[in-house]
């Protein structure tokens, strides 16, 4: 089994290697087999890359914004003309189950190109009258912005940071994570062959430094990294040395909130959907979830019986639900939160050991998890769920928000006034009432506090990929005292 890239760097237009840069192993975690060997970006790749994307920009911006978006809309029929190759990929590159990857990650990417080109033409400045004279504003792309991905969804983060900067008249030199490697680079290639300018879109490899080296460098306007708090703060203060403009999408402990009143099926649906799918590697989801009081053991046991159902195996297998981990790494952390839930005394409901091969962990419920246990307070970034009880609504909000976290929120209940009433006290970016987890490119999607800040979707991502030039014409003679 092996998804070897033609080359390690995608840069100028064509693939691009050097093996002076150190070796990266990509690993299938369905097998532990290694699919592919790449190098990091050494010095030169990624001057290259810069440099083309500092040159191609100025073309790029210079053309119509409605040529841009036919590129970009040619880009989206080559995704899904080939999304059967592409979402095995997706499935080689993360070990998510294939019947993931074939609706959630690249669909999910395709979707925001699509709606960026559409948006891209209609983006417009204003005339503001001052009695003779007048202003106007013209919104003006920033320049070469730096994509950093994150492993979870490796194709669509790509694809997330480049609609709106490239549609908008930005080029982009994009790093992805140097576990899930391979996608961006498809995604280079794929937007070459849609008719866009060499130079445009450049992907390196790397680690850590190669993002410092980008994150750092003059030629860089703006930054967006997806990825985890600490990870996020060493972006953002290097960033902002610079002064470059930045969007931060980091990591979340996001509440979900079950009243009695809710419909208990949803819930429970939604509680799994936010904490197993892509086997609980999503940075939104709902790990906390506080279910009242009177309805706490109803929602264990129906929720117990629906986890003991998940189909877990092989990832590449269609009838597959829930698949590995991503990494050995990741695999022995998340056995360590689940042996510290047990320690600190909270009462496993199911799961909590490996199944299925090497780098699964079953999905884990906890109960009986109290605000103060490190399951409660730490992102675990794996299938654990922490149920805790509450019993009056003033309760659940001061417990919600009682985190350096703000990424996400949900509540589910029967009385939709309540619903917009705790969603308005909750301290979070992205929320939902009576659903979870479903993210359309149409809504912002991003976080308050800790989590991050900046908006990634939307048209608010356009504010964060442009910027206003105001312009003052004077219709008559100069007045000056001097």
């Amino acid at each position: 089994m092996k998804a070897q890239p033609q080359a390690s760097h995608f840069v100028d237009g064509t693939w691009l290697e050097d093996a002076a840069g150190a070796e990266i192993e990509v690993i299938y975690p369905g097998t532990g087999e290694v699919i592919a060997r790449l190098h990091e970006a050494t010095p030169a790749v990624i001057d290259a890359a810069l440099a083309s994307a500092t040159r191609a920009q100025k073309v790029w911006a210079a053309m119509k914004p409605v040529a841009r978006a036919r590129i970009l809309r040619r880009a989206v029929d080559l995704i899904h003309a080939r999304a059967a190759e592409l979402a095995q990929l997706e499935t080689l590159d993360t070990g998510k189950p294939i019947q993931e990857t074939e609706v959630a990650d690249w669909p999910s990417g395709a979707d925001a190109l699509e709606y960026f080109a559409g948006l891209a033409p209609t983006l417009t400045g204003e005339t503001i009258p001052l009695g003779g004279d007048f202003a106007y504003t013209i919104r003006e792309p920033l320049g070469v912005c730096v994509g950093i991905g994150a492993w979870n969804y490796p194709s669509q983060i790509a694809c997330w940071k480049a609609a709106p900067a490239l549609s908008t008249g930005n080029a982009m030199v994009f790093k992805p994570s140097e576990i899930t490697p391979l996608g961006a680079l498809q995604l280079a290639a794929i937007f070459i062959e849609a008719g866009m300018p060499p130079g445009v879109f450049n992907v390196v490899q790397g680690r850590g430094a190669a993002g410092a080296a980008l994150s750092t460098d003059p030629r860089v306007a703006k930054v967006s990294l997806t990825g985890s708090v600490p990870t996020g703060a060493k972006v953002y203060a290097a960033a902002g040395a610079g002064m470059k403009h930045v969007t931060m999408e980091l990591g979340g402990k996001s509440p979900l909130i079950v009243f009695d009143d809710a419909d208990l099926e949803s819930a429970i649906g939604a509680a799994m959907l936010g904490n197993f799918y892509s086997s609980g590697q999503i940075c939104s989801n709902g790990t906390r979830v506080f279910v009242q009081k009177g309805i706490k053991e109803r929602f264990l046991a129906r929720l117990a019986a629906r986890t003991a159902a998940i189909v877990a195996g092989d990832p590449l297998d269609p009838a597959t639900q829930f698949g590995p981990l991503v990494s050995a790494d990741q695999h022995a952390k998340v056995l360590g939160y689940i042996a510290k839930g047990k320690e600190e005394g909270a009462r496993l409901v199911c799961g909590g050991a490996g199944n299925e091969g090497p780098l699964f962990v079953q999905p884990t419920v906890f109960a009986d998890v109290t605000d103060d246990m490190t399951i409660a307070r730490e992102e675990i970034f794996g299938p654990v769920m922490a149920v805790l009880e509450f019993e009056t609504e003033e309760e659940v909000v001061a417990r919600a928000n009682g985190t350096q976290f703000g990424l996400a929120a949900g509540v589910f209940t029967g009385d939709l006034a309540r619903g917009h009433r705790v969603i308005g006290a909750l301290e979070a970016g992205t929320c939902w009432i009576n659903a979870y987890n479903l993210t359309p490119v149409e809504m912002p999607f991003g976080a308050v506090k800790a989590s991050g800040l900046g908006r990634e979707n939307s048209k608010a991502a356009v504010e964060h990929y442009t910027q206003l030039k105001a312009v003052y014409v004077g219709m008559g003679p100069v007045e000056s005292p001097y």
